[in-house]
């Protein structure tokens, strides 16, 4: 059965059965479309109508929604005009920046839509409709044993069934995903718009003012917004990008007030949060504080490190390398602010009682003793299996896109063997020629951010990690390699890149793809290194694939037999599908005798200026508006300030950014983008009292637009 958006949506197909959601404060609260009538909306202050958010049938605030790539984001005007994160359209402004046009540094202002330009990289998806697959997909493996089987048989199927999706309606985009690990699955389809330009993008030191220093911290005084355009063709279906297509007309745009919110008010999100993982045992969270997250935050700094020394005096490169630093100063701090939680809140031992509870609950029930009996030990034996070869794992993840010479390798050998592979000349040149042209689209995207001082340095660090790996965690083609020490290793991999023609573009397109011949008879070191790590990660990725399997059933027994044991049915973990989070304006107190505000100002902002740290910059106009209390309409009340950023106690994620948030009456008053430093663990549990999500009120947005970019045009637009 097809679930539209604009018909009747049932909890019991998205969930598998009914559930009761009653508190003025959820314990957990990502909800689905369809649970807004039990999420306790009314009761916690929503003044409109739920069915004005979302209505079967009718048009609703969810129309206003997009997910912006891999953000969030709400349309504004009725000409496709998107307000969502600065940090959302980081990249797409990053290729549209030049030295001589640094659109990152200086920012953008596009007063008429002549003036827009395309931001490469970004998409818009608009949740159209969907309906529950679980049936189809659990029916057809519910007979097999093998566990390698039955997890490339639910990929299948997930694969197949959104091809027929798109089969019957090509103008959409269709994902199967998967609600509860082994248990539910949920066909989305998506409206894509493809031609997205940006309108008016913040300077960066508005944009990102305070850098990593306050990033995932409050209190924060960051203009994190960006506008942009979402266009299709005139017959109004999405299209690339073409100087002839027009603007969007969405169903619905949401209303900004310009008033904002005050301390305790009700508020609320819509959203496409990314992942969470509630709903896993204590083994899970072991795997995460003891080595993925330390590994993971640990090899970023470092990267991060030689992308800054090589960007340091050359500005293409700072500018080429910018994404990947900012992703990846990100989610280290993210994760080191994870490690920091989880140590101090103790998940590990809050989740062994847990499980130990349900263990013995299994036991005293005879019919869930006979169903259940071993799921436990099971669920353990699995996880020590991960742990005994976790750095392996990890260090394999983290190998191309650590070291991009090796990826850049991987692609060359595999074009290079599907040549080769032909039986005469002509088969040869005939492959060549059809697939160069996207060969060379895939090694230009991977050049865009390549370093080669940088690559060289990674690739030391990475090889003088490896030899020190050793049992299970060993990776066999450094071992075979006869290392005797962490110089020698280093030393071998600089080399060989220095020695590679992959090293550069220029020298890859002008002598390794200039013709077949050429194709065919080049080889050297790195080459025959991609392809010894490329045969012993099938291997190993068979091993992963069969435990892929494994977790995959014996999740979908945990959550099912945890359900009954804690007599309720659980929110699905967020898995970037539209969820609705609600809360209050509201501080909270980090650490003994501390409190922190949920209102910062420009006044603050001035203040972290003062102490002449460079990520505390600041455009002289904003203290000269401030100093001359030009701040027009925008003051919160009470005060003779305008309010910068607002905290709240939401339940956000990644995928959140760019969330507009929403008073009691559905007005737009502020955008999403961080979290405070202890909520970074939400994604493993979310708690009231340290749980709290940031935002840029929409004061400062419209104050910033008016008083210091002179970009009035946007203000005019949204109808204020």
């Amino acid at each position: 059965m097809k679930i539209n958006l604009k018909s009747s949506i049932l909890l019991a197909l998205l969930l598998g059965s009914a559930a009761v959601f009653t508190a003025s404060i959820p314990d957990e609260g990502m909800f689905p479309l369809s649970e807004l009538s039990r999420a306790g909306l009314k009761k916690a202050g929503l003044k409109i109508s739920e069915k004005d958010i979302y209505n079967p049938g009718q048009i609703g605030l969810v129309d206003a929604l997009v997910r912006v790539s891999g953000c969030s984001g709400s349309f504004v005007s009725g000409s496709g005009l998107i307000i969502t994160n600065h940090h959302c359209a980081f990249s797409a402004v990053q290729f549209a920046s030049t030295p001589q046009h640094n659109y990152l540094e200086n920012g953008f202002v596009a007063s008429t839509q002549e003036q827009e330009i395309e931001a490469k990289g970004l998409t818009i998806r608009i949740t159209d409709s969907y309906e529950d697959v679980s049936v189809r997909i659990l029916n057809d493996v519910a007979n097999i044993a093998d566990p390698i089987q039955r997890i490339n048989t639910i990929n299948k199927l997930r694969e197949d069934i959104a091809k027929e999706a798109e089969a019957k309606d090509p103008s959409i985009k269709a994902e199967v995903s998967e609600m509860f690990i082994g248990k539910s699955y949920v066909l989305f389809r998506y409206k894509t718009i493809e031609d997205v330009r940006l309108v008016y993008i913040p300077r960066q030191d508005i944009g990102e003012f305070g850098g990593e220093t306050d990033n995932w911290v409050w209190p924060r005084h960051t203009g994190d917004f960006s506008f942009l355009r979402a266009y299709v063709d005139k017959d109004g279906k999405p299209a690339k990008y073409s100087k002839d297509n027009v603007p969007y007309q969405p169903k619905k745009h949401l209303k900004v007030n310009p008033k904002g919110v005050d301390e305790n008010d009700f508020v609320f999100i819509l959203g496409y949060p990314g992942r969470t993982f509630r709903h896993r045992p204590a083994q899970f969270i072991e795997y995460q504080q003891q080595f993925l997250l330390p590994f993971t935050s640990e090899l970023y700094d470092f990267q991060n490190q030689q992308m800054a020394l090589a960007g340091k005096n050359d500005k293409s490169t700072e500018l080429a390398l910018a994404t990947r630093i900012k992703r990846n100063a990100n989610v280290m701090k993210n994760y080191r602010g994870k490690l920091k939680g989880l140590r101090n809140i103790d998940l590990i031992g809050t989740k062994k009682k847990e499980d130990q509870d349900l263990a013995n609950y299994i036991n005293s029930k005879p019919e869930l003793k006979a169903k259940y009996g071993t799921l436990m030990q099971d669920i353990d034996k699995h996880y020590q299996l991960v742990l005994s070869d976790a750095n392996r794992e990890l260090w394999f993840n983290n190998l191309y896109s650590g070291i991009r010479t090796l990826q850049v390798a991987g692609l060359i050998n595999s074009f290079k063997t599907a040549v080769s592979n032909q039986q005469n000349t002509s088969d040869r040149q005939k492959i060549f020629d059809l697939n160069i042209a996207n060969v060379k689209k895939q090694l230009d995207a991977i050049y865009e951010s390549y370093n080669l001082s940088a690559d060289k340095n990674i690739a030391a660090r990475m090889f003088s990690e490896a030899i020190t790996l050793t049992d299970k965690h060993t990776i066999q083609t450094i071992k075979e390699k006869n290392f005797t020490s962490k110089e020698q290793a280093a030393a071998y991999i600089q080399q060989a890149i220095d020695k590679s023609k992959l090293n550069s573009v220029e020298s890859l397109y002008s002598s390794v793809l200039n013709n077949v011949n050429s194709l065919i008879n080049y080889s050297d070191e790195l080459l025959n290194l991609q392809k010894d790590f490329g045969s012993e990660i099938i291997i190993y990725s068979e091993e992963l694939k069969r435990r892929e399997g494994v977790l995959n059933q014996l999740m979908g027994d945990y959550v099912a037999v945890k359900e009954v044991f804690q007599s309720k049915n659980f929110i699905p973990d967020a898995n970037s599908t539209l969820r609705l989070t609600y809360g209050n304006i509201k501080g909270y107190s980090p650490a003994d005798a501390t409190y922190m505000a949920p209102f910062t100002t420009v006044k603050g902002l001035i203040e972290k200026g003062n102490s002449g740290d460079a990520e505390f910059k600041y455009p002289q106009p904003i203290k000269d508006a401030w100093l001359a209390k030009n701040f027009g309409p925008y003051t919160r009340k009470g005060t003779n300030d305008v309010p910068v950023n607002i905290l709240y106690n939401m339940d956000t994620t990644g995928g959140n950014s760019g969330s507009p948030i929403m008073n009691a009456y559905g007005e737009l008053i502020g955008v999403n983008f961080d979290r405070s430093y202890d909520a970074t663990i939400n994604d493993f549990a979310w708690n009231e009292s340290y749980s709290r999500s940031i935002g840029v009120d929409i004061r400062y947005v419209l104050w910033i637009a008016d008083k210091i970019d002179n970009a009035q045009f946007i203000i005019k637009e949204m109808g204020i």
